[in-house]
């Protein structure tokens, strides 16, 4: 080859080679560009569990975008009060919220079924509802009339049914007694004669001490002994027939989410989906340490008695019939999760309650 030729031809392919990662870089930067959001959460930090949730998406958010978007997460109160987290999200004064989607149903009953309603999904059908069901798309048709977007972030489990002052033997006794419960929970009680009370997590430990409340329900150990209630009221009751799987949702506002990159909407619904596993994961391993401590502790368990429980589910049955009554939306994603609901547990009796059962009754004997 010709001397002159050669070096010729490679300079071309040089500048060539150059001019193509000009343009890469600038390329690349459109398509990873810096973006800042703000995400309240409902929770206080002490709650490391669920509280968490909102800081392990943002991490894995901004490790999955090499830190070009970044979420920053604050604590119930910093920004807006806990119970208005989903509202600062719709107006726009933050990005995103971590909170419990029923904690709107003064807004619509609808927003309950996205977290859960009494004597609805466990943890277990709940993911299968939302992600291979039709939860996430009926779900979310809903939130977008009041400009959300939502993705689960976070599942507590089965959670207790809340610490009482008195005992609860009868459903006479439910008469009278101030509660602190959300979502439609609050409704089916009613029914009862329970006056039900809408607070904060944060704000319930001093409503139960002052006798402001004589109830509460709250998660489960881990989280209840965190906030200290077994000082302040004695008998521990379960289960909460209200919240058999209950979720946490993960909240943007839709616009400012239908406008991130595809990259970025992808990698916030990864970061979600594993808030949403490893929440579930913590407090599998937190609540059978904290329940043991709690009981070390004084505190009184005690089941409802299953006259209460059928009492709660015909007073559910009822309140459900009348909201549907009045309100489509609400109908039409009710009756779907029943269908979804009556399929399931025909497999799950058959073999998560007989495997389950049996591995139960081992570890009674002490043989595990």
């Amino acid at each position: 080859m010709d001397r002159r030729a050669f070096f010729k031809k490679a300079a071309v392919t040089g500048i060539g080679a150059a001019a193509a990662t000009t343009l890469a870089a600038p390329a690349l930067a459109q398509a990873m560009p810096k973006i800042n959001w703000r995400l309240t959460s409902s929770f206080p930090k002490s709650l490391d569990t669920i509280y968490g949730g909102a800081e392990d998406l943002a991490k894995h958010v901004a490790a999955a975008t090499d830190g070009n978007f970044a979420i920053q997460t604050f604590a119930a109160g910093e920004i807006v009060p806990g119970l208005q987290a989903a509202d600062a999200v719709s107006s726009g004064t933050v990005e995103m919220c971590h909170t419990c989607s029923y904690y709107y149903v003064g807004k619509d009953p609808t927003f309950a079924i996205g977290t859960a309603i009494p004597f609805g999904l466990n943890a277990r059908l709940t993911n299968s509802w939302f992600y291979e069901g039709n939860g996430n798309r009926l779900m979310n048709e809903f939130y977008a009339t009041h400009g959300l977007y939502g993705f689960i972030a976070g599942n507590t489990g089965a959670q207790m049914g809340g610490w009482f002052r008195k005992e609860i033997n009868t459903v006479e006794d439910f008469k009278g007694v101030k509660m602190r419960i959300a979502g439609l929970a609050g409704r089916v009680v009613e029914k009862l004669g329970v006056v039900p009370q809408q607070i904060a997590g944060g704000d319930i430990y001093p409503a139960l001490e002052k006798g402001t409340i004589d109830a509460a329900e709250w998660v489960g150990p881990y989280d209840d002994q965190k906030l200290g209630f077994y000082k302040v009221a004695k008998y521990y009751y379960y289960p909460a027939f209200w919240e058999g799987g209950p979720v946490i949702h993960a909240f943007a506002n839709k616009e400012k989410f239908d406008a991130l990159p595809k990259a970025y909407q992808a990698a916030l619904q990864d970061a979600c989906a594993f808030a949403n596993t490893s929440m579930m994961a913590k407090y599998d391993k937190k609540n059978p340490i904290a329940i043991r401590e709690l009981a070390a502790q004084g505190t009184v368990l005690r089941p409802f008695s299953q006259d209460i429980l059928s009492a709660c589910f015909d007073a559910a049955k009822e309140v459900y019939a009348d909201i549907s009554s009045k309100n489509p939306t609400f109908k039409k994603i009710y009756d779907d999760q029943v269908a979804f609901k009556k399929e399931a547990y025909l497999w799950m009796q058959l073999s998560e309650y007989t495997y389950d059962t049996f591995m139960m009754i081992q570890q009674r004997n002490g043989k595990l």
